[in-house]
């Protein structure tokens, strides 16, 4: 049975990361493999239920370190249900954030300790690392207005309500993850239309994941 891979998306909001994963799912299903596409939080019938407290705001008020701990749970449950057992049938698994969202949130914004942090992720994630990480990286008020074009009149959820300098912030974080993982991050100008950064994304994805040297490239990310 062929390996899975699993490819991440992140990047602050409405930085089209959904959008860019359903495009990849279908070029990968064009091509005969088998894809799983998921999302953080949530991915999982007990993790979507913890997304609905996180994004409705009812956790903020115990703090950045409450929050991260009920990410990691979610996580948890989420690999256990459905990431593992979908590499394990050799799946390519796409994922719409993953653990670098937890270290830019609560990490850098919300000022956790990152050796904590990086507990965490130890203990959460083991070797289920992604093998391929797409940064979508867009400048914060392109981003603001259209995560408030995508949900029209309904209201901002837990993080878009944040203000300006949150998501400035939030933008270095993620470029400054991409800076020290090169090898495993990818940075994709996502203020261009999403056919160009379609094409961009498949171009990596084919040369990483897909080339005659892919598995030499990827080695053993994500373990069992």
């Amino acid at each position: 049975m062929p390996k899975g891979r699993f490819v991440t998306f992140e990047g602050g909001e409405g930085a089209g990361k959904s959008t860019q994963v359903e495009r990849l799912r279908q070029k990968l299903e064009e091509r005969g493999i088998l894809v799983v596409a998921t999302r953080e939080p949530g991915g999982s019938p007990r993790a979507e239920r913890i997304r609905e407290s996180l994004l409705s705001g009812e956790a903020k008020r115990f703090g950045p370190f409450a929050e991260a701990l009920m990410f990691s749970a979610a996580r948890m449950d989420h690999l256990d249900q459905t990431i593992r057992p979908a590499l394990e049938r050799g799946a390519f698994v796409l994922c719409d954030r993953f653990a670098d969202s937890t270290r830019a949130y609560q990490g850098v914004l919300g000022e956790i300790d990152e050796g904590l942090v990086e507990e965490l992720e130890r203990t959460v994630v083991g070797q289920t690392r992604p093998d391929l990480t797409f940064i979508l990286d867009v400048p914060a008020d392109v981003g603001l207005e259209r995560a408030s074009d995508r949900r029209g009149g309904e209201g901002a959820d837990r993080f878009e309500a944040e203000d300006r300098s949150f998501h400035d912030r939030l933008r270095q974080a993620f470029l400054a993850i991409a800076e020290r993982e090169p090898e495993r991050c990818a940075v994709i100008n996502a203020g261009a239309d999403v056919n160009t950064v379609a094409n961009e994304i498949w171009q990596i994805v084919e040369q990483r994941l897909l080339g005659p040297s892919a598995d030499a490239m990827v080695g053993e990310a994500h373990g069992g």
